[in-house]
């Protein structure tokens, strides 16, 4: 921000279009290979370069995970909608229009529940409508090339309503939004291949007025940290324009246009000024017919949508005792929540498979880069783990030496390692513990004396003095009872 900016005084409005090319395995109108990475121009047929008589084919697939986004959103899913051309010329577009839906989307309204920084939120959709990708411009030190792989690949648009009013609040929506799709196995979500591009609309007014001002639009981002910073720094440049030029009209400081984030300069950084509706020039497809649903073709994706995101996390919550923010670590990533459910539906305790996996075992990865998912070690050793602390066979401080093994050697399981290491085998016997608290007692007289007194963690201390001794090994229900029993 702008040093001594009245930044408290404003505020912005912020409205996302998110861009989800979805996991078909062909295209949205060919039946040309879907697929990331391959080489240039490879995947491509007569309809993606847009040749003379090529005629397009929808994809039955494409509709269906469109389908299937504006249940879980709740919105209103149209059973009879109409595709478009939206005219524009650039090299990555070889027919020169893209197929899209404009006055008859397929999904209109619904809503996106997103936790911002501990507090649930509610935000409105406008519409999400099918389109195709065009392709990738890629520049070159003394030329530039067209990559047309991307040509035709299904996307669905989701535009929301302008209706957040921070950067927080938007990174929260947009994630919330990559997380559903995800779970619905509508897109493998991946930013960095372009899977999944926002687009944000940004204008900015003082706190208690109702009407829009002129905004921008900051286009294909593909990191929720940079959407961020980019909002921000979006908000920074206007302020300053307003409050610089207080008697200037809104629409003379702020003309619309295409802007991009600059992450070197920390700055957004004007493409192009800003097309309107009737510079794209859409009239209907001629070459599609109109897309007819039935009533019974949706109630069947109902019946078989798998649980969302926003329900695990209620569930993590009110049914396994999970925090807010532990079941937030899961939720978020399908994956490992996925690894969690697996693991805790062996050992029944939810808390401690939490604990371990996005802790302890996470920890151990950190360093390195790695994670537990792609470790080798599965669900049933984790669980394995947990059944032994349970059951009293190791110790907390034992476990986490295991855990050290096994992130050596994901291929023994937690019995193995406990079984061949002499070291691993707790104490539960009283003959062998009473002797080490005996020790402990006699050099912590003060200790005792805080004890009777009522103080609790002078109880702590003597117990951890005990597993100190013990190398981690005495049963801690035996040590427990056995220094109560002596004080």
């Amino acid at each position: 921000m702008t040093n001594n900016l009245p930044y408290d005084l404003w505020e912005p409005v912020i409205g996302l279009e998110i861009h989800v090319q979805l996991n078909t395995k062909s295209k949205m109108f060919s039946s040309a290979p879907n697929r990331f990475g391959d080489e240039p121009n490879t995947n491509i047929t007569v309809v993606c370069t847009g040749q003379p008589g090529s005629l397009p084919v929808l994809n039955r697939e494409a509709v269906r995970k469109a389908v299937q986004f504006g249940l879980a959103v709740r919105g209103e899913i149209s059973l009879t909608t109409h595709f478009d051309r939206k005219s524009y010329f650039y090299p990555d577009s070889p027919r020169n229009f893209q197929i899209t839906q404009f006055n008859t989307p397929i999904i209109q309204k619904g809503t996106i529940t997103a936790d911002v920084e501990g507090v649930s939120k509610t935000f409105s959709l406008n519409r999400a409508h099918l389109e195709d990708d065009a392709g990738m411009l890629k520049h070159f030190t003394h030329f530039a090339g067209v990559d047309y792989n991307r040509a035709g690949a299904p996307l669905i648009e989701i535009v929301s309503e302008p209706c957040m009013h921070s950067p927080k609040e938007a990174s929260a929506y947009a994630q919330a939004v990559r997380s559903l799709l995800v779970y619905l196995d509508v897109t493998d979500g991946n930013m960095e291949e372009g899977s999944l591009r926002i687009d944000v609309n940004i204008s900015v007014r003082p706190k208690g007025e109702q009407k829009l001002r002129p905004r921008i639009e900051v286009k294909n981002m593909n990191s929720f940290h940079f959407l961020e910073l980019a909002i921000a720094a979006e908000m920074t440049r206007q302020i300053d324009l307003y409050t610089s030029n207080p008697n200037t009209p809104p629409e003379e400081l702020i003309q619309p246009g295409t802007y991009r984030w600059d992450p070197e300069s920390q700055k957004t950084v004007l493409m192009r000024r800003k097309e309107t509706s009737d510079d794209y020039r859409y009239f209907p497809e001629p070459d599609l017919l109109p897309l007819v649903l039935t009533q019974s073709y949706i109630d069947d994706i109902a019946a078989n949508l798998p649980e969302l995101p926003h329900d695990r996390f209620k569930r993590y919550v009110t049914d396994l005792g999970l925090s807010e923010y532990n079941a937030s670590i899961l939720i978020n990533d399908k994956k490992l929540s996925d690894y969690f459910e697996e693991a805790n539906l062996l050992c029944m305790n939810a808390r401690l498979t939490c604990n371990w996996i996005t802790i302890e075992f996470a920890g151990r990865y950190k360093e390195s880069g790695k994670s537990l998912l792609g470790s080798g070690i599965t669900p049933h050793q984790i669980a394995q783990l947990i059944q032994l602390i349970d059951q009293g066979k190791i110790t907390g401080r034992i476990a986490k030496s295991v855990a050290d093994d096994m992130v050596a050697n994901p291929k023994l399981d937690p019995a193995t390692i406990v079984q061949n290491n002499p070291d691993y085998q707790p104490l539960d016997s009283t003959r062998e513990i009473e002797p080490i608290v005996d020790q402990v007692l006699a050099a912590n007289a003060q200790s005792i004396a805080d004890c009777k007194a009522g103080n609790e963690r002078a109880f702590g201390f003597l117990v951890g003095q005990v597993m100190k001794l013990s190398r981690g090994k005495a049963s801690p229900q035996i040590v427990n009872d056995l220094l109560r029993q002596k004080m």
